[in-house]
């Protein structure tokens, strides 16, 4: 009778490490690509407003280029994690090289598409005469490193399968440091002006997707593993990626609506919206990293046949991301006086977003199960289910948001909107995971 709690006890301790040693450096890389646009933004913004300007509409379109394909970091975490979990490193790391040889495929077509059509999607965005030239000339020249950031996708999906997510933030930490360093030489010191800044991103970028390359090809020679592209292997993983990038496309399209409606609203509620929208993003990079962890641990315990292992692991992360968003919860409500000055000096702004933020505060719970949950269903390779529930997710919040500016309501019914929006993404995660389907062990699903 009195063993029973130790062990559970125990059980719990080594989660926790587990957790805790996978999900830190998790969340220092995660954060690494925000800073790049900060970095790239504070450098260019001394240029003039319409350099800036220009900046932002290529970044934008940039950051939806490559976070659609984020499913070659998710897909790759689980197919390694499971290769390991059943003892099989070899294979393991020769399902990291066709995810890789994958993302070396779709940055080469995104290049073939975005080069000749750069002016034209500049102009989407109702960019000034002023601003497009810059923004096209920026997005041309990063553009060329969109492979760079793909395979960075992929081998950050290796190395998190190989339980090693201290190197992605090595990398990270590096390449942001390179990219500041360059971009300053080469817009004030070659005085090439946002050509410059462009130019130092991508070899930034480039050069950690090298280090990365290093990595796994060390890794690959030291256990046998080939490293020619295998058609075969190269199909599985777009097909093991192809729900995750129907879930992701489905996220954006929730996101994008939730700021056309704001921009609906007025003024001020676009402009609290930002700052809203800013602070959640931060505020999922750190949920999202106990999901990174919990990819990379679900994985290992199905692939090696421990279904009792995986719903241990299921529970105990549950349990963190819920503390973890009453913590954040907590946090918002306390600080929202202090740190929206900081954002903007505008009453009518601040005003509009302080009862935004308590919605947004006592949804960080449902957060926190919702992030976890999505993480460890795709370290099950669960990913058929997570784009039918985002599906669903979308056909609920799209009209619920819609509504909001037709019945004279304001930014917290939005964020209300929101709100049910995770909700429903938390029930049918729960509905998912209680039902033990997602539970199928071996070396692959």
């Amino acid at each position: 009778m009195t063993q029973a709690p130790a062990t559970t006890k125990a059980t719990r301790r080594r989660h926790d490490r587990e957790i805790v040693m996978l999900a830190v450096p998790a969340f220092g890389a995660l954060v690494a690509e925000p800073l790049f646009v900060m970095a790239d933004s504070a450098i260019v913004g001394h240029l003039g407003t319409a350099q800036l300007a220009g900046l932002g509409v290529a970044s934008a379109l940039l950051t939806t280029a490559v976070s659609v394909f984020v499913f070659l970091a998710y897909a790759t975490t689980a197919a390694v994690a499971r290769r390991v979990g059943a003892g099989d490193l070899q294979a393991a790391i020769r399902q990291g090289m066709d995810g890789i040889w994958l993302a070396l495929l779709i940055g080469s077509t995104v290049i073939a598409v975005v080069l000749p059509a750069a002016p034209a999607l500049v102009g989407l965005f109702g960019s000034s005469n002023t601003a497009a030239p810059y923004a096209t000339t920026y997005l041309r020249i990063s553009s060329l490193g969109i492979p760079a950031m793909l395979i960075v996708l992929a081998a950050t999906g290796v190395l998190r399968g190989l339980q090693n997510t201290k190197t992605p933030l090595y990398v990270a930490i590096t390449g942001f440091i390179a990219n500041g360093v360059l971009n300053l030489g080469l817009v004030y010191g070659a005085d090439l002006g946002i050509a410059g800044s462009a130019w130092g991103t991508v070899i930034a970028q480039w050069g950690m997707a090298a280090v990365y390359l290093v990595v796994v090809v060390r890794g690959a020679r030291r256990h046998g593993a080939s490293l020619r592209p295998d058609s075969t292997g190269i199909r599985a993983s777009a097909q093991a990626g192809a729900p995750l990038l129907v879930r992701t496309l489905s996220l954006r399209a929730i996101l994008l609506i939730a700021t056309a409606v704001a921009a609906r609203l007025g003024d001020a509620d676009i402009a609290a919206h930002q700052i809203i929208l800013s602070l959640w993003s931060l505020l999922a990079f750190a949920l999202d990293a106990i999901a990174i962890a919990g990819q990379a641990i679900i994985g290992r315990y199905l692939g090696a046949d421990d279904p009792q292992g995986a719903r241990a692991a299921c529970r105990r992360m549950v349990q963190w991301g819920i503390a973890v968003g009453v913590v954040f919860g907590f946090l918002l409500i306390v600080s929202r006086p202090l740190f929206l000055p900081l954002f903007t000096s505008d009453s009518t702004v601040k005003d509009t977003a302080l009862p935004a933020l308590i919605m947004v505060a006592l949804s960080q719970p449902i957060c926190g199960v919702v992030f976890v949950l999505d993480g460890v269903l795709m370290g099950a390779g669960d990913g058929p289910y997570l784009a039918g529930a985002m599906l669903v997710t979308l056909a609920v919040f799209a009209p619920v948001a819609l509504l909001v500016p037709a019945l004279g309501a304001g930014l917290t019914a939005l964020w209300g909107a929101m709100t049910l929006m995770m909700t429903v993404r938390m029930l049918t995660l729960l509905l998912r995971t209680r039902s033990g389907h997602w539970v199928v062990t071996g070396a692959t699903r």
